[in-house]
């Protein structure tokens, strides 16, 4: 397949309607070539302000559209999203490394969810509710927060933006979005879209740049009223920090340590299918990636032995290649990672059953690991505890369901689990005990679909959830309305007759 070819050299921000330049820039890499495809700019904190004050004005006549109106945008973006599907999932790849049947289904992952909240403009639902008190009437409806800022990530650049990008519009508010800087071609092309397809001016905003300038100035600006972020726990904590200073309401989506459970009653070869796709896919680099599978100790060597069978099948390179199944680590500080924590698992004693090195020889001018797998791990080492981001798996071995429970929510994050079983009281057991925001039975840990919440509990979070119709929650403020037509004054609690 021939690549496509960017027909700028330098990306802009796209602020109020209008494309602007900015001098300072760095090389986006492609990570399965080495290969620069475009310069991405590194705007000064000043771009927040600018991009801001546009925000503000244009939320104002927004907010005053009736809500099915601002979805009929939404659908438009989303039919010219399905007719560029094959151009973005590309861009996507080049840019990202995930091969390309995995970018495709990100790309519909967008579609779907302009789809889904455009749907939501009909039915931003309040509630009507009795009241206390006689010819009184008393309902709730949600209001447009104001101005949002989304802070987005490099492993879904696309994706992700849509969860948090088109309730926050079709709810009413205007958006301020710094992409990730090693992934800012899905926002430029996704700022156009929304241009053709009639977005006001001022709506969606993109401002390229690094984290500490940008994503800074966006948590600390005082008009910026959402913070809506998914990434690493350490800029999470720093980001709820600041706003919590604020009184700025913030979502954070973070990481994941995520398991699938097999027990002895298990389809192994379903496991096995789920596993390799759950922990191999996007080589490793999803929050919901699988990094560890606990299963029990009667079926740990079967499970093994088929493990290791399908991993020699799993084909590594350019992800454009239609044939590839695992493609690049996103950079060499990537790369270095996972290495650093191959070093650590050997060191704890887990034995090292397959892969465990950068591919080098075959993959020069790329950034390659090959799928790796530890056993004999157990529950408290680092390399079961801790998040690696890459295509590494550690086997961990239970006597029990309790004890296979016990061992997955024994970690900081509670994002994703799952579990294989054809008992169904097992089943039940499981999805109660579970203590991680998406379970999964007899699939693995990945494949969330947009119409359903996503996050998770304790350090994968604060509590909010993007996607489905509770992402509305982030971006509204509820407003409780009483109308009295007694033609007198009526004091709640006081005049009611016990």
């Amino acid at each position: 397949m021939a690549a496509l070819r960017l027909e700028v050299q330098k990306l802009k921000n796209y602020i109020n309607g209008k494309w602007l330049d900015v001098k300072e820039s760095q090389a986006v890499i492609n990570p399965a070539t080495g290969m620069e495809i475009v310069q991405v700019p590194l705007s000064a904190a000043g771009a927040v302000n600018t991009a801001v004050k546009a925000a503000k004005k244009a939320q104002k006549e927004w907010a005053l559209i009736p809500a099915p109106q601002r979805a009929e945008v939404l659908y438009r973006i989303g039919y010219l999203m399905k007719e560029r599907k094959e151009r973005l999932a590309q861009f996507l790849t080049m840019e990202n490394g995930k091969v390309i049947e995995e970018a495709r289904g990100e790309v519909q992952e967008g579609i779907d969810m302009a789809f889904y909240m455009a749907g939501e403009g009909r039915r931003l639902f309040g509630q009507t509710t009795p009241t206390e008190l006689k010819d009184k009437f008393a309902m709730t409806q949600r209001s447009p927060v104001g101005v949002v800022g989304i802070i987005t990530p490099w492993n879904f650049p696309i994706a992700i933006a849509t969860w948090k990008s088109f309730p926050a519009i079709v709810a009413g508010n205007a958006v301020i979005w710094k992409p990730a800087t090693e992934t800012p071609i899905m926002a430029y092309e996704l700022a156009k879209i929304a241009e053709e397809a009639g977005l006001p001016d001022g709506i969606l905003n993109v401002v390229f740049g690094a984290g500490s300038v940008i994503g800074d100035a966006m948590v600390h600006h005082e008009d910026i009223r959402v913070i809506s972020f998914t990434g690493s726990n350490d800029t999470g904590r720093n980001i709820a920090s600041a706003c919590g200073k604020q009184l700025k309401k913030v979502s954070l989506e973070m990481g994941g340590k995520n398991a699938v459970i097999v027990m002895d009653d298990a389809d192994l070869d379903l496991a096995t299918e789920g596993i390799i796709w759950s922990a191999f896919g996007t080589s490793g680099q999803r929050c919901t990636a699988c990094s560890r599978v606990i299963v029990h100790e009667k079926v740990k060597q079967a499970l093994e032995e088929r493990l290791l069978a399908a991993m020699q099948h799993l084909s590594i390179g350019n992800g454009l290649d239609e044939s590839i199944k695992i493609g690049p680590i996103i950079n060499q500080s990537g790369l270095d990672k996972i290495k650093k924590y191959i070093e650590i698992g050997k060191d704890e004693g887990a034995n090292l059953l397959a892969g465990g090195y950068e591919l080098t020889k075959e993959h020069q001018k790329g950034y390659y690991f090959t799928p790796t797998l530890f056993t004999d791990v157990s529950a408290d080492m680092r390399i079961a505890q801790e998040e690696i981001f890459g295509p590494v798996v550690s086997i961990i071995s239970v006597k029990s369901l309790e004890e296979a429970v016990e061992v997955n929510n024994g970690v900081t994050y509670g994002l994703s689990s799952s579990i294989f079983t054809n008992d169904v009281g097992r089943v039940f057991k499981a999805q109660r005990d579970l203590d991680t925001g998406i379970v999964y039975v007899n699939a693995g840990t990945t494949g969330a679909e947009i119409h359903l919440p996503f996050g998770g509990t304790k350090g994968t979070g604060n509590g909010h959830r993007d996607s489905g119709v509770q992402a509305l929650d982030v971006f509204t403020e509820w407003k409780a309305i009483y109308v009295d037509y007694s033609g007198k004054l009526q004091r709640a609690q006081i005049d009611v007759e016990s």
